[in-house]
């Protein structure tokens, strides 16, 4: 069996082609983990392509970017856009080892965390173009509440038109912002799983503020990565 070029990295992280800031806490930036990660950029992939991506034919680029990376020496794949979710199975199917596409892979296990009363909510990149589709391809097969960043925010904007000018706490005030009014009309709501892997920087501020669980690509990733590099304890009682 041949070698790969590197070990030690067990991630591969699949990038959409962006150019906006992607600050401490983003999936796109290596100073959020705590391990290595191999990053691969899909060129054909765009931010405008994610909310478009049935008609964008972009499966055979991130299938075969998948399988570089697993032939290059990774473990298991990971993606930068929850839009993807798309894609789970087929991607899973191609590269041959386990893949995470998106943060969207929680909600069935957030919502037996918390009591009936209670309800998990998405909050995502762009509310309109969120459908079952993309729940059902992750396992969630029951309606679930999903909430999204105005489409006029510098939030989205910067995504979209690739501004790394923005500053950090508008960004901040924009996502807590959001978040805020669905609370208060929404008091049902025990917990967030965010959809958009670029809201996971605002991740603590939204926990620590509203004092709900909220869960992200940086928790799925930790927990893969965990899952694919079991902790070794030392023998004895």
């Amino acid at each position: 069996m041949p070698g790969k070029n590197y070990y030690g990295v067990s991630i591969g992280v699949l990038m959409v082609n962006t150019r906006f800031r992607r600050f401490v806490g983003d999936i796109g930036n290596a100073r959020t983990w705590s391990f290595p990660v191999q990053y691969k950029v899909v060129e054909a992939a765009r931010a405008a392509d994610m909310v478009a991506l049935e008609s964008a034919n972009l499966l055979e680029p991130f299938k075969a970017a998948a399988a570089e990376l697993v032939d290059e020496g990774v473990d298991g794949i990971v993606t930068t856009c929850g839009f993807l979710a798309l894609y789970q199975q087929e991607l899973v199917e191609h590269a041959g080892v386990p893949v995470v596409t998106s943060a969207l892979l929680q909600v069935p296990w957030v919502r037996r965390l918390l009591p009936v009363a209670k309800e998990v909510a998405v909050l995502t990149y762009n509310a309109q173009a969120l459908g079952p589709r993309h729940l059902h391809a992750v396992g969630v097969t029951d309606a679930v509440p999903v909430f999204g960043m105005p489409q006029d925010s510098d939030f989205v904007r910067s995504i979209r038109d690739g501004d790394d000018s923005v500053p950090f706490e508008v960004l901040r005030g924009e996502v807590l912002a959001v978040v805020s009014d669905y609370l208060a009309s929404h008091p049902q709501t025990g917990a967030l799983v965010l959809e958009c892997t670029n809201l996971t920087p605002f991740s603590s501020d939204i926990q620590q503020r509203f004092g709900i669980p909220v869960f992200d690509m940086v928790t799925l990733v930790n927990w893969f990565h965990h899952g694919l590099n079991a902790t070794r304890f030392p023998r004895g009682d």
